[in-house]
């Protein structure tokens, strides 16, 4: 936890005991936040935000809040950064209920269907933010709409982190698969990316393409559903009714993935560190992941490409998630609070994204794009349009980042990513598991 009451991040010793309290699992910040009083702040007043980015993207997020704070001299934020999971989003849930919750909190938008309906959250007031710059037609519409629940705005998208492909471009050139610009042409159907693939493996010795899944619990579903979305088919998964997907797409699916695992192509086993250690050594020309991973491959392969996940199935779709601030329901909500935390958070999105997308992330602030510090960014200028086309995981309470649908989901799939069982199989498994969580009452 850490308190930001200048340019720089301090730590009060106050802060340093209730941060070792989150940090043993206790959900006592939440209740007994009220306790960090605005005198501590230096008589600022204090804005709690509670997010889930360790590493460098935690580091770009203090840097953000301080620039916000110099902007709004008069505020100070109290900065809580707790492991992300089921655990995290669990914290969440019972700090609001509690009704003492931080000022504000990131979450996944596909995490905003367990809380946004169950009371948890409170929606954003347009008018307030439309007086700090942020307005809906700043937004990619599909974004927008995830970030909404009947009509109200219950999430402020700071990002869009979609499921990419990133290149060699010493294994692209070499394979004959550059355009004229030196970037890579982006294959149009499963036969061009099947014989890219091959062709990088000439080139490397080894495979093409680097994808990393076996004993992950998102991996495999991150692929299955952004393809699912390319064959234009639709689902309907409604609580307390039988899940509702195309299986003939869906199995159709499957063997584009199992034609892609082929050994050559791709390994047909390989782990998330594997898939990465592949591509940085160039035992791959390719890498399916996400575009969090750029800074990583970049230390490696210093003009590392990328671009959107090719279309190979017809329509532009690629799975992607959204980092998002949410403000939890207050028992005895503070006006003054309220306003800092508009003010700051409105900054944090418009100012702080340019910054942000240095990390890779879309910034989901469009006219960011267009600027030319942004058009500087290479690779991230050329993946920025998977932010137009993005599909998020199913907007139903139990889906979402770090809980355990997508990891049963992609348990069902993996026998036959590993050539075990056949894809119909692993798509009636994936419907047993699917009318499992629908049969299940949201424990909101």
């Amino acid at each position: 936890m850490t308190l930001l009451t200048g340019p720089g991040p301090q730590m009060s010793r106050r802060t340093l005991l209730r941060s070792a309290l989150v940090g043993a699992g206790a959900v006592a910040l939440g209740a007994t936040a009220g306790c960090a009083t605005d005198a501590a702040a230096g008589g600022r007043t204090q804005v709690r935000i509670w997010d889930l980015f360790s590493g460098a993207d935690g580091e770009r997020m203090q840097k953000m809040q301080a620039e916000a704070m110099k902007a709004n001299p008069d505020v100070a934020i109290e900065s809580v950064t707790l492991a992300w999971g089921s655990a995290y989003y669990t914290k969440l849930a019972m700090a609001s209920s509690g009704g003492r919750p931080p000022e504000a909190a990131v979450t996944h938008l596909s995490r905003l269907a367990g809380y946004a309906p169950g009371g948890l959250l409170e929606p954003f007031d347009m008018d307030v933010l439309a007086d700090l710059g942020i307005t809906q037609e700043s937004f990619a519409p599909a974004v927008w709409e995830r970030a909404s629940y009947q009509g109200e705005l219950y999430a402020l998208p700071l990002d869009t982190h979609p499921f990419i492909t990133f290149y060699n471009p010493q294994v692209v050139a070499d394979a004959g698969l550059a355009g004229p610009d030196g970037l890579m042409r982006s294959p149009g159907s499963v036969d061009e990316l099947l014989a890219a693939g091959k062709a990088m493996a000439e080139v490397t010795g080894e495979t093409g393409l680097a994808y990393g899944y076996v004993l992950d619990t998102a991996q495999a579903w991150r692929l299955f559903w952004g393809l699912y979305a390319q064959t234009g088919a639709g689902y309907e998964l409604v609580p307390g009714r039988s899940a509702q997907i195309d299986e003939q797409k869906a199995t159709e699916v499957v063997e584009v993935i199992q034609a892609i695992l082929d050994g050559t192509v791709a390994p047909r086993s390989q782990d998330y560190p594997g898939a990465i250690a592949s591509f940085v050594t160039g035992r791959s020309g390719m890498i399916i992941s996400g575009e969090w991973e750029l800074p990583a491959f970049q230390e490696a392969i210093p003009d590392v490409g990328g671009m959107p996940f090719p279309t190979i199935l017809g329509t532009p779709a690629n799975y992607a998630d959204s980092h998002a601030f949410v403000l939890p329901r207050q028992a005895h909500p503070d006006r003054a609070r309220r306003d800092a935390t508009y003010r700051v958070l409105a900054h944090i999105v418009r100012e702080g994204s340019l910054t942000w997308a240095g990390a890779g992330h879309i910034p989901a602030y469009q006219p960011v794009l267009s600027e030319p510090d942004y058009q500087k960014l290479s690779p991230q200028k050329d993946y920025a349009a998977a932010g137009e086309i993005v599909v998020l995981d199913p907007p139903v309470w139990f889906a979402g980042a770090g809980g355990d649908f997508q990891a049963r989901m992609s348990d069902a799939m993996t026998p036959a990513m590993q050539g075990r069982a056949d894809a119909a199989s692993a798509v009636r498994q994936m419907l047993r598991e699917m009318n499992r969580f629908l049969s299940t009452p949201n424990p909101a």
